[in-house]
Protein backbone atom coordinates (compact mmCIF):
# COMPACT_ATOMS: atom_id res chain seq x y z
CA UNK A 1 0.00 0.00 0.00
CA UNK A 2 1.48 3.23 -1.21
CA UNK A 3 1.20 7.07 -0.44
CA UNK A 4 1.41 9.90 -3.09
CA UNK A 5 0.91 12.93 -2.01
CA UNK A 6 -1.27 15.90 -4.88
CA UNK A 7 -2.67 19.25 -4.71
CA UNK A 8 -5.79 18.29 -5.80
CA UNK A 9 -7.73 15.06 -5.84
CA UNK A 10 -10.86 15.00 -7.85
CA UNK A 11 -13.09 11.55 -6.83
CA UNK A 12 -15.21 11.30 -10.01
CA UNK A 13 -14.62 11.40 -14.03
CA UNK A 14 -17.75 13.31 -15.22
CA UNK A 15 -18.40 17.20 -16.31
CA UNK A 16 -17.38 18.08 -12.52
CA UNK A 17 -14.37 16.40 -12.14
CA UNK A 18 -12.92 16.47 -15.62
CA UNK A 19 -13.67 20.82 -15.72
CA UNK A 20 -12.58 21.13 -12.05
CA UNK A 21 -9.29 18.77 -13.58
CA UNK A 22 -8.59 20.61 -16.34
CA UNK A 23 -9.17 24.27 -14.68
CA UNK A 24 -6.50 23.14 -12.00
CA UNK A 25 -4.05 22.45 -14.55
CA UNK A 26 -3.95 25.99 -15.78
CA UNK A 27 -3.21 26.67 -12.53
CA UNK A 28 -0.27 24.94 -12.19
CA UNK A 29 -1.76 22.45 -9.32
CA UNK A 30 -0.78 19.12 -9.51
CA UNK A 31 -4.35 16.82 -10.15
CA UNK A 32 -4.94 13.44 -9.78
CA UNK A 33 -8.66 12.31 -10.80
CA UNK A 34 -9.91 8.90 -9.38
CA UNK A 35 -12.82 7.52 -11.60
CA UNK A 36 -14.62 3.43 -11.16
CA UNK A 37 -15.10 3.46 -14.70
CA UNK A 38 -12.59 2.91 -17.67
CA UNK A 39 -12.95 5.98 -19.68
CA UNK A 40 -13.77 9.77 -18.68
CA UNK A 41 -17.01 11.15 -18.98
CA UNK A 42 -19.22 9.86 -16.34
CA UNK A 43 -22.87 8.82 -16.05
CA UNK A 44 -24.09 11.39 -18.80
CA UNK A 45 -20.95 11.32 -21.17
CA UNK A 46 -20.51 7.48 -20.59
CA UNK A 47 -17.65 6.34 -23.19
CA UNK A 48 -17.80 10.03 -25.22
CA UNK A 49 -14.43 9.63 -26.16
CA UNK A 50 -14.47 6.18 -28.39
CA UNK A 51 -18.17 6.21 -29.07
CA UNK A 52 -19.07 5.18 -32.85
CA UNK A 53 -20.52 7.78 -35.17
CA UNK A 54 -23.68 6.14 -35.31
CA UNK A 55 -23.85 5.99 -31.55
CA UNK A 56 -23.28 9.32 -31.45
CA UNK A 57 -26.01 10.51 -33.45
CA UNK A 58 -28.58 7.94 -31.66
CA UNK A 59 -27.41 10.02 -28.27
CA UNK A 60 -27.48 13.60 -29.52
CA UNK A 61 -25.98 16.34 -29.89
CA UNK A 62 -25.84 17.37 -25.96
CA UNK A 63 -24.14 14.00 -25.76
CA UNK A 64 -21.57 14.41 -28.49
CA UNK A 65 -21.05 17.90 -26.50
CA UNK A 66 -18.76 15.88 -24.20
CA UNK A 67 -16.51 15.07 -26.39
CA UNK A 68 -14.74 18.61 -26.08
CA UNK A 69 -14.34 18.61 -22.42
CA UNK A 70 -13.11 15.16 -22.23
CA UNK A 71 -10.71 16.61 -25.22
CA UNK A 72 -9.58 19.47 -22.74
CA UNK A 73 -9.34 17.37 -19.63
CA UNK A 74 -6.85 14.78 -21.89
CA UNK A 75 -4.88 17.57 -22.56
CA UNK A 76 -4.05 19.02 -19.02
CA UNK A 77 -2.03 16.58 -18.28
CA UNK A 78 -3.96 15.57 -14.62
CA UNK A 79 -3.24 12.44 -14.00
CA UNK A 80 -6.11 9.78 -14.55
CA UNK A 81 -6.63 6.99 -12.35
CA UNK A 82 -9.25 4.73 -14.36
CA UNK A 83 -11.15 1.65 -12.52
CA UNK A 84 -10.59 2.90 -8.97
CA UNK A 85 -12.87 2.52 -5.90
CA UNK A 86 -12.16 5.00 -3.21
CA UNK A 87 -13.31 3.55 0.15
CA UNK A 88 -12.06 6.27 2.47
CA UNK A 89 -11.84 9.77 2.80
CA UNK A 90 -10.89 11.93 5.63
CA UNK A 91 -11.45 15.98 5.77
CA UNK A 92 -7.52 16.35 6.25
CA UNK A 93 -7.45 15.12 2.49
CA UNK A 94 -6.14 11.93 3.04
CA UNK A 95 -8.06 9.52 -0.21
CA UNK A 96 -7.95 5.66 0.04
CA UNK A 97 -8.82 3.65 -2.93
CA UNK A 98 -8.71 0.47 -4.74
CA UNK A 99 -7.53 0.12 -8.26
CA UNK A 100 -6.24 -2.31 -10.54
CA UNK A 101 -2.27 -2.38 -8.75
CA UNK A 102 -3.86 -2.95 -5.04
CA UNK A 103 -4.32 -0.39 -2.60
CA UNK A 104 -3.40 2.98 -2.69
CA UNK A 105 -3.58 6.36 -0.21
CA UNK A 106 -3.39 9.77 -1.84
CA UNK A 107 -2.69 12.26 0.47
CA UNK A 108 -4.22 15.96 -0.81
CA UNK A 109 -3.96 19.50 -0.11
CA UNK A 110 -7.60 19.72 -1.36
CA UNK A 111 -9.95 17.28 -2.19
CA UNK A 112 -13.08 17.59 -4.64
CA UNK A 113 -15.90 15.42 -4.68
CA UNK A 114 -17.82 14.94 -8.32
CA UNK A 115 -19.36 11.60 -7.82
CA UNK A 116 -22.46 13.17 -9.72
CA UNK A 117 -25.88 11.30 -9.41
CA UNK A 118 -27.86 8.43 -9.50
CA UNK A 119 -31.70 7.33 -9.98
CA UNK A 120 -34.13 7.72 -7.61
CA UNK A 121 -35.49 4.41 -6.72
CA UNK A 122 -39.62 4.03 -7.57
CA UNK A 123 -40.97 1.24 -4.89
CA UNK A 124 -43.65 -0.24 -6.78
CA UNK A 125 -44.82 -3.77 -6.25
CA UNK A 126 -43.34 -5.49 -8.45
CA UNK A 127 -40.53 -3.40 -8.91
CA UNK A 128 -38.09 -6.06 -7.85
CA UNK A 129 -38.65 -8.63 -10.46
CA UNK A 130 -36.47 -9.27 -13.33
CA UNK A 131 -36.89 -7.39 -16.41
CA UNK A 132 -37.41 -4.17 -14.22
CA UNK A 133 -34.62 -1.44 -14.38
CA UNK A 134 -34.27 2.29 -14.33
CA UNK A 135 -34.19 3.92 -17.21
CA UNK A 136 -30.69 5.38 -16.28
CA UNK A 137 -29.49 1.67 -16.92
CA UNK A 138 -31.06 1.19 -19.60
CA UNK A 139 -29.36 4.40 -21.03
CA UNK A 140 -25.87 3.56 -19.86
CA UNK A 141 -26.42 -0.14 -21.21
CA UNK A 142 -27.00 1.90 -24.46
CA UNK A 143 -23.87 4.43 -24.26
CA UNK A 144 -21.50 2.26 -22.82
CA UNK A 145 -22.31 -1.19 -25.13
CA UNK A 146 -24.66 0.19 -27.45
CA UNK A 147 -26.96 -2.50 -26.07
CA UNK A 148 -31.06 -2.30 -27.23
CA UNK A 149 -33.52 -4.12 -26.03
CA UNK A 150 -34.79 -7.16 -28.50
CA UNK A 151 -38.38 -6.39 -27.21
CA UNK A 152 -40.97 -4.11 -26.91
CA UNK A 153 -39.93 -1.63 -23.98
CA UNK A 154 -42.73 0.46 -21.34
CA UNK A 155 -40.91 3.35 -20.27
CA UNK A 156 -42.51 4.71 -17.00
CA UNK A 157 -42.64 7.62 -14.21
CA UNK A 158 -41.77 11.38 -14.61
CA UNK A 159 -38.52 13.60 -15.27
CA UNK A 160 -36.93 14.77 -18.58
CA UNK A 161 -34.74 11.45 -19.06
CA UNK A 162 -37.91 9.37 -19.69
CA UNK A 163 -38.43 11.71 -23.45
CA UNK A 164 -34.83 11.64 -23.93
CA UNK A 165 -34.63 7.91 -23.79
CA UNK A 166 -37.80 7.42 -25.67
CA UNK A 167 -36.34 9.45 -28.43
CA UNK A 168 -33.04 7.95 -28.21
CA UNK A 169 -34.71 4.09 -28.50
CA UNK A 170 -36.79 5.55 -31.50
CA UNK A 171 -33.91 6.40 -33.24
CA UNK A 172 -32.02 3.13 -33.00
CA UNK A 173 -35.20 1.31 -34.21
CA UNK A 174 -36.74 -0.01 -30.42
CA UNK A 175 -40.19 -0.41 -30.36
CA UNK A 176 -41.98 1.50 -27.90
CA UNK A 177 -44.71 -0.12 -26.01
CA UNK A 178 -45.93 2.76 -24.24
CA UNK A 179 -44.89 5.87 -22.02
CA UNK A 180 -46.63 6.24 -18.52
CA UNK A 181 -46.13 10.00 -17.44
CA UNK A 182 -47.06 9.91 -14.12
CA UNK A 183 -46.62 14.18 -14.06
CA UNK A 184 -50.06 14.56 -13.17
CA UNK A 185 -52.12 17.90 -14.38
CA UNK A 186 -51.66 19.84 -11.67
CA UNK A 187 -47.92 20.22 -11.72
CA UNK A 188 -48.11 21.71 -14.89
CA UNK A 189 -50.03 24.66 -12.81
CA UNK A 190 -48.12 24.40 -10.29
CA UNK A 191 -44.67 24.72 -12.48
CA UNK A 192 -46.22 28.11 -13.42
CA UNK A 193 -45.36 29.42 -10.38
CA UNK A 194 -41.74 29.20 -11.52
CA UNK A 195 -41.69 30.30 -15.54
CA UNK A 196 -39.24 33.46 -15.38
CA UNK A 197 -36.84 30.70 -14.60
CA UNK A 198 -38.30 28.57 -17.41
CA UNK A 199 -38.27 31.95 -19.42
CA UNK A 200 -34.45 32.76 -19.01
CA UNK A 201 -33.91 28.90 -19.86
CA UNK A 202 -35.93 28.96 -23.12
CA UNK A 203 -33.42 27.28 -24.98
CA UNK A 204 -33.48 23.83 -22.49
CA UNK A 205 -36.79 24.44 -22.72
CA UNK A 206 -37.89 24.09 -26.47
CA UNK A 207 -35.35 21.25 -26.64
CA UNK A 208 -37.28 19.45 -24.02
CA UNK A 209 -40.40 20.19 -25.77
CA UNK A 210 -39.15 19.48 -28.97
CA UNK A 211 -37.81 15.90 -27.64
CA UNK A 212 -41.67 15.41 -26.43
CA UNK A 213 -43.41 16.73 -29.87
CA UNK A 214 -41.22 14.19 -31.73
CA UNK A 215 -41.96 11.20 -29.18
CA UNK A 216 -45.97 12.04 -29.85
CA UNK A 217 -45.07 12.09 -33.48
CA UNK A 218 -43.83 8.38 -33.65
CA UNK A 219 -47.54 7.67 -32.65
CA UNK A 220 -45.83 6.27 -28.95
CA UNK A 221 -48.80 5.59 -26.94
CA UNK A 222 -48.55 8.62 -23.98
CA UNK A 223 -50.66 8.28 -21.00
CA UNK A 224 -50.26 11.33 -19.19
CA UNK A 225 -51.12 11.84 -15.71
CA UNK A 226 -50.81 8.23 -14.76
CA UNK A 227 -50.49 6.61 -11.03
CA UNK A 228 -50.73 3.83 -9.07
CA UNK A 229 -47.95 1.90 -11.30
CA UNK A 230 -48.18 -2.22 -10.50
CA UNK A 231 -45.55 -4.33 -12.35
CA UNK A 232 -47.81 -7.48 -13.39
CA UNK A 233 -45.69 -11.25 -13.32
CA UNK A 234 -44.93 -13.35 -11.01
CA UNK A 235 -41.73 -14.55 -11.85
CA UNK A 236 -40.60 -11.95 -14.10
CA UNK A 237 -41.99 -8.63 -15.80
CA UNK A 238 -44.91 -9.33 -18.35
CA UNK A 239 -46.50 -5.81 -18.28
CA UNK A 240 -47.76 -2.69 -16.18
CA UNK A 241 -50.61 -1.91 -14.87
CA UNK A 242 -51.44 1.84 -14.49
CA UNK A 243 -54.55 4.00 -13.30
CA UNK A 244 -55.27 6.45 -16.64
CA UNK A 245 -58.45 8.70 -16.27
CA UNK A 246 -59.90 7.25 -13.54
CA UNK A 247 -59.78 3.55 -15.24
CA UNK A 248 -57.39 0.89 -14.46
CA UNK A 249 -55.23 -0.54 -17.84
CA UNK A 250 -52.42 -2.48 -18.43
CA UNK A 251 -49.44 -2.72 -21.50
CA UNK A 252 -47.93 -6.16 -22.19
CA UNK A 253 -43.73 -5.84 -22.62
CA UNK A 254 -40.70 -8.29 -21.19
CA UNK A 255 -38.74 -4.57 -20.05
CA UNK A 256 -40.13 -2.05 -18.08
CA UNK A 257 -37.87 0.95 -17.26
CA UNK A 258 -38.67 3.12 -14.20
CA UNK A 259 -37.44 6.87 -13.57
CA UNK A 260 -38.43 9.68 -11.35
CA UNK A 261 -35.26 11.66 -11.50
CA UNK A 262 -31.81 11.87 -10.09
CA UNK A 263 -30.85 12.47 -6.56
CA UNK A 264 -27.09 13.46 -5.88
CA UNK A 265 -24.90 10.46 -4.95
CA UNK A 266 -24.02 11.88 -1.11
CA UNK A 267 -22.32 8.87 0.48
CA UNK A 268 -18.57 10.63 0.42
CA UNK A 269 -20.02 13.56 2.12
CA UNK A 270 -22.17 11.66 4.68
CA UNK A 271 -18.87 9.18 5.45
CA UNK A 272 -17.52 12.61 6.45
CA UNK A 273 -19.81 13.79 9.33
CA UNK A 274 -20.44 16.59 7.00
CA UNK A 275 -23.91 18.37 7.24
CA UNK A 276 -26.63 17.50 5.06
CA UNK A 277 -30.16 19.16 4.73
CA UNK A 278 -33.34 18.03 3.13
CA UNK A 279 -34.18 19.70 0.11
CA UNK A 280 -37.57 19.97 -0.25
CA UNK A 281 -37.61 21.12 -3.54
CA UNK A 282 -35.84 18.42 -4.68
CA UNK A 283 -36.99 16.09 -2.39
CA UNK A 284 -32.92 14.49 -1.16
CA UNK A 285 -30.28 14.93 0.66
CA UNK A 286 -27.78 18.00 -0.08
CA UNK A 287 -24.53 18.71 1.62
CA UNK A 288 -24.39 21.87 3.36
CA UNK A 289 -21.27 24.06 1.74
CA UNK A 290 -20.43 27.34 1.03
CA UNK A 291 -20.76 29.12 -2.16
CA UNK A 292 -18.17 27.40 -3.81
CA UNK A 293 -19.02 23.52 -2.47
CA UNK A 294 -16.87 23.46 0.28
CA UNK A 295 -17.69 21.15 3.45
CA UNK A 296 -17.35 23.41 6.82
CA UNK A 297 -13.76 24.10 7.31
CA UNK A 298 -12.08 20.69 5.69
CA UNK A 299 -10.41 21.04 3.05
CA UNK A 300 -13.08 18.94 1.11
CA UNK A 301 -15.19 20.74 -1.77
CA UNK A 302 -18.41 18.91 -3.89
CA UNK A 303 -19.35 20.34 -7.00
CA UNK A 304 -22.12 19.33 -9.73
CA UNK A 305 -25.08 16.96 -9.26
CA UNK A 306 -23.22 15.29 -6.02
CA UNK A 307 -23.81 18.77 -4.55
CA UNK A 308 -27.52 19.45 -5.70
CA UNK A 309 -29.23 18.10 -9.18
CA UNK A 310 -28.05 20.89 -11.48
CA UNK A 311 -27.01 18.92 -15.25
CA UNK A 312 -23.75 18.56 -16.88
CA UNK A 313 -23.36 21.99 -18.38
CA UNK A 314 -23.52 23.77 -14.45
CA UNK A 315 -21.79 20.79 -13.30
CA UNK A 316 -19.01 21.38 -14.79
CA UNK A 317 -19.05 25.19 -14.26
CA UNK A 318 -19.23 24.49 -10.32
CA UNK A 319 -15.96 22.11 -10.73
CA UNK A 320 -14.28 25.05 -12.10
CA UNK A 321 -15.55 27.44 -9.44
CA UNK A 322 -14.42 25.18 -6.31
CA UNK A 323 -10.76 25.08 -8.14
CA UNK A 324 -11.07 28.85 -8.65
CA UNK A 325 -11.47 29.38 -4.47
CA UNK A 326 -8.87 26.43 -3.43
CA UNK A 327 -6.55 28.01 -5.51
CA UNK A 328 -7.41 31.49 -3.60
CA UNK A 329 -7.99 30.10 -0.13
CA UNK A 330 -3.93 28.94 -0.41
CA UNK A 331 -2.33 31.50 -1.29
CA UNK A 332 -3.10 31.80 -5.30
CA UNK A 333 -4.12 35.38 -7.12
CA UNK A 334 -7.55 35.76 -7.29
CA UNK A 335 -9.25 35.20 -10.42
CA UNK A 336 -12.28 37.88 -10.25
CA UNK A 337 -12.81 37.83 -14.23
CA UNK A 338 -12.92 33.97 -14.67
CA UNK A 339 -14.75 33.62 -11.59
CA UNK A 340 -17.26 36.52 -12.74
CA UNK A 341 -17.62 34.98 -16.50
CA UNK A 342 -18.36 31.22 -14.86
CA UNK A 343 -21.00 32.24 -12.35
CA UNK A 344 -22.99 34.15 -15.10
CA UNK A 345 -23.09 31.26 -16.89
CA UNK A 346 -23.49 29.20 -13.93
CA UNK A 347 -26.61 31.59 -13.20
CA UNK A 348 -27.93 31.12 -16.96
CA UNK A 349 -27.30 26.62 -16.64
CA UNK A 350 -29.38 26.62 -13.83
CA UNK A 351 -32.20 29.26 -14.55
CA UNK A 352 -34.50 26.32 -15.57
CA UNK A 353 -34.26 24.01 -12.66
CA UNK A 354 -36.52 25.03 -10.06
CA UNK A 355 -39.35 24.95 -12.74
CA UNK A 356 -38.40 21.12 -13.79
CA UNK A 357 -37.98 20.41 -9.79
CA UNK A 358 -41.46 21.67 -9.31
CA UNK A 359 -42.66 19.86 -12.87
CA UNK A 360 -41.46 16.63 -12.44
CA UNK A 361 -41.88 16.29 -8.47
CA UNK A 362 -42.34 12.43 -8.01
CA UNK A 363 -45.61 11.36 -6.68
CA UNK A 364 -46.01 10.59 -3.24
CA UNK A 365 -46.97 7.11 -3.06
CA UNK A 366 -44.60 6.50 -5.83
CA UNK A 367 -41.56 7.42 -3.22
CA UNK A 368 -43.58 6.52 0.39
CA UNK A 369 -45.40 2.98 -0.74
CA UNK A 370 -47.60 0.35 0.64
CA UNK A 371 -46.92 -2.03 3.33
CA UNK A 372 -46.38 -5.21 0.61
CA UNK A 373 -43.48 -3.41 -1.06
CA UNK A 374 -39.92 -4.04 -0.86
CA UNK A 375 -38.10 -1.34 0.12
CA UNK A 376 -34.08 -2.66 1.21
CA UNK A 377 -34.08 -5.48 -1.66
CA UNK A 378 -30.52 -6.63 -0.13
CA UNK A 379 -32.21 -7.24 3.27
CA UNK A 380 -36.05 -7.76 1.73
CA UNK A 381 -37.48 -5.39 3.89
CA UNK A 382 -40.78 -3.96 3.02
CA UNK A 383 -42.60 -0.61 4.23
CA UNK A 384 -44.57 -2.83 6.44
CA UNK A 385 -41.92 -3.66 8.62
CA UNK A 386 -40.75 -0.26 8.61
CA UNK A 387 -43.57 1.22 9.61
CA UNK A 388 -43.75 -2.19 12.92
CA UNK A 389 -40.60 -0.88 13.51
CA UNK A 390 -41.74 2.43 14.28
CA UNK A 391 -44.53 1.07 16.21
CA UNK A 392 -42.14 -0.74 18.21
CA UNK A 393 -39.71 2.95 18.68
CA UNK A 394 -37.74 3.05 16.16
CA UNK A 395 -36.78 6.40 15.45
CA UNK A 396 -34.50 6.77 12.32
CA UNK A 397 -32.47 4.74 9.59
CA UNK A 398 -29.71 3.40 11.92
CA UNK A 399 -32.06 2.06 14.30
CA UNK A 400 -33.90 0.32 11.55
CA UNK A 401 -30.66 -1.48 11.09
CA UNK A 402 -30.91 -3.31 14.77
CA UNK A 403 -34.49 -3.93 14.43
CA UNK A 404 -34.27 -5.67 11.09
CA UNK A 405 -31.21 -4.85 8.95
CA UNK A 406 -32.25 -2.44 6.43
CA UNK A 407 -29.40 -1.05 4.94
CA UNK A 408 -27.20 -3.12 5.92
CA UNK A 409 -26.74 -5.73 2.02
CA UNK A 410 -24.20 -4.85 0.01
CA UNK A 411 -25.17 -1.45 -1.73
CA UNK A 412 -24.85 0.25 1.96
CA UNK A 413 -27.90 1.39 1.94
CA UNK A 414 -28.12 3.54 -1.36
CA UNK A 415 -30.97 1.88 -3.10
CA UNK A 416 -33.23 2.36 -0.01
CA UNK A 417 -31.48 5.41 2.21
CA UNK A 418 -34.10 8.13 0.66
CA UNK A 419 -37.20 5.67 0.59
CA UNK A 420 -36.53 5.00 4.62
CA UNK A 421 -36.27 8.15 5.39
CA UNK A 422 -39.08 9.27 4.03
CA UNK A 423 -41.09 5.83 5.13
CA UNK A 424 -40.07 6.62 8.98
CA UNK A 425 -40.84 10.59 8.54
CA UNK A 426 -44.45 9.20 7.26
CA UNK A 427 -45.33 6.92 9.77
CA UNK A 428 -43.97 9.50 12.66
CA UNK A 429 -45.50 12.48 11.19
CA UNK A 430 -42.37 14.73 11.09
CA UNK A 431 -40.12 15.95 8.97
CA UNK A 432 -37.30 13.94 6.82
CA UNK A 433 -34.43 16.38 8.98
CA UNK A 434 -36.41 15.13 11.81
CA UNK A 435 -35.27 11.66 11.07
CA UNK A 436 -32.22 11.32 9.12
CA UNK A 437 -30.20 9.02 7.40
CA UNK A 438 -28.01 6.17 7.93
CA UNK A 439 -24.49 6.55 9.30
CA UNK A 440 -22.03 5.93 6.32
CA UNK A 441 -18.69 4.23 7.60
CA UNK A 442 -15.87 3.62 5.53
CA UNK A 443 -15.17 1.16 3.52
CA UNK A 444 -17.84 2.96 1.41
CA UNK A 445 -18.04 0.47 -1.06
CA UNK A 446 -17.47 -3.41 -0.84
CA UNK A 447 -13.87 -4.09 -1.62
CA UNK A 448 -11.87 -7.08 -1.39
CA UNK A 449 -9.04 -7.79 1.42
CA UNK A 450 -6.83 -9.36 -1.38
CA UNK A 451 -6.22 -5.57 -2.71
CA UNK A 452 -4.43 -4.65 -0.02
CA UNK A 453 -1.71 -7.75 -0.52
CA UNK A 454 -0.85 -6.03 -3.70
Amino acid sequence: MTTDVKDLVIVGAGPAGMAGASEARTLGMSVSVLDEQKAVGGQIYRHVEDAPEELQAILGKDYASGRALADEFRCSGANHIRNATVWNLTEDGVVDYVAEDGARTISATNVLIATGAMERPIPIPGWTLPGVMGAGAGQIMLKGAGALPAGPVILAGCGPLLYLLAWQYLRAGVTLAGLVDTTPFSAYVAALGKIDGALKGRKDLAKGLGLISQVRLARVPIYSGADSLEILGRDRAEGLRFRHRGKFRQISAGLVLLHQGVVPNTQLSWALRADHRWDAAQLCWTPVTDDAGRLGQSRVYVAGDSRKIVGALASAVQGRLAVLAMFERLGGKAQPKRKAELEEKLSRYTALRPFLDRLYRPLDKHRIPADDVTICRCEEVTAGDLRGYVELGCLGPNQAKSFGRCGMGPCQGRLCGLTVTEVIADARKVTPDEVGYYRIRAPIKPIHLSSFSK
